[in-house]
């Protein structure tokens, strides 16, 4: 069964959904483009670490009250247990976490230059901290380079990596930089109401672009992952949306007979 949303389905940003989702967009990626780059190009996906803190990285995409909650709760029960006289107090530190994201390279196959990077942002990459920051020095070396990058963001929540020109606003983005434009680029901007826009992947200059077709690969990832049977449509989605895209959400699903 199809998403009932025309474009991305805002309940795969969840934090128990988007880790599937994003394993399976980088590999779909990867599937599709690689009959439309051949002989000259190869598809690799390969693997970045970034290390987090591993007590932010529970909270991915959890409603700021339920945060509250744990906290009063805590320091509910510091106040009323008494510290032992001249002991120790036992406490848990907040240990680093690696995490692992995968991204893709479009090689040429002659020379094994890597022309194009495709990143599928993920939480680690927009939370600010470490996380962030390492992303963000990757992202500015890529830039000052000749790869062409292709960057999709596909999650509300956090501050975009990317601004839009005063006065505008999206859900989603999807930023495509060929090497030879810069510092102009192609930032594909939508919301949950419209359909994932198609985008050319920018390869070396001279050579024909490939469209890709996100929206179907969504589609296609969806349904081979079930996510028809684990979402709740009921629920409201996490992270959640503003009173106006909420008003919305809920005719559109009553629409769609989801509620």
């Amino acid at each position: 069964m199809p998403s009932p949303f025309p474009g991305m389905d805002p309940y795969l940003e969840h934090p128990q959904s988007w880790p599937n989702f994003h394993h399976r967009l980088i590999t779909a990626l990867a599937i599709d483009l690689a009959p439309h780059l051949r002989p000259k190009y190869r598809v690799v996906v390969e693997e970045a670490l970034y290390q987090t803190q591993e007590q932010d990285s529970l909270l991915v995409g959890i409603p700021d009250v339920a945060v509250a909650k744990a906290k009063t709760v805590e320091a509910a029960v510091q106040r009323v247990t008494p510290l032992p006289t001249n002991q120790p107090l036992e406490v848990e530190l907040p240990m680093p976490e690696v995490v692992r994201q995968g991204y893709l390279d479009i090689r040429d196959v002659a020379t094994s230059e890597v022309v194009t990077v495709i990143e599928v942002l993920s939480p680690v990459n927009k939370r600010p901290g470490e996380g962030r920051r390492a992303y963000g020095a990757k992202r500015q070396l890529l830039l000052a380079s000749a790869t062409n990058l292709v960057e999709i963001d596909l999650l509300r929540h956090w501050e975009p990596l990317i601004s839009l020109p005063a006065g505008m606003s999206s859900h989603y983005r999807i930023l495509v930089s060929a090497s030879a434009r810069r510092p102009r680029a192609s930032l594909y901007a939508f919301d949950l109401q419209e359909p994932i826009p198609a985008f050319p992947l920018p390869l070396a200059e001279g050579d024909e672009e490939p469209v890709v077709n996100l929206q179907a690969l969504v589609a296609e990832i969806y349904d081979q992952s079930g996510y028809d049977l684990a979402i709740n449509y009921r629920l409201d989605p996490v992270p959640p949306l503003n009173s106006e895209d909420a008003a919305w959400l809920d005719a559109w699903l009553h629409q769609q007979g989801f509620r």
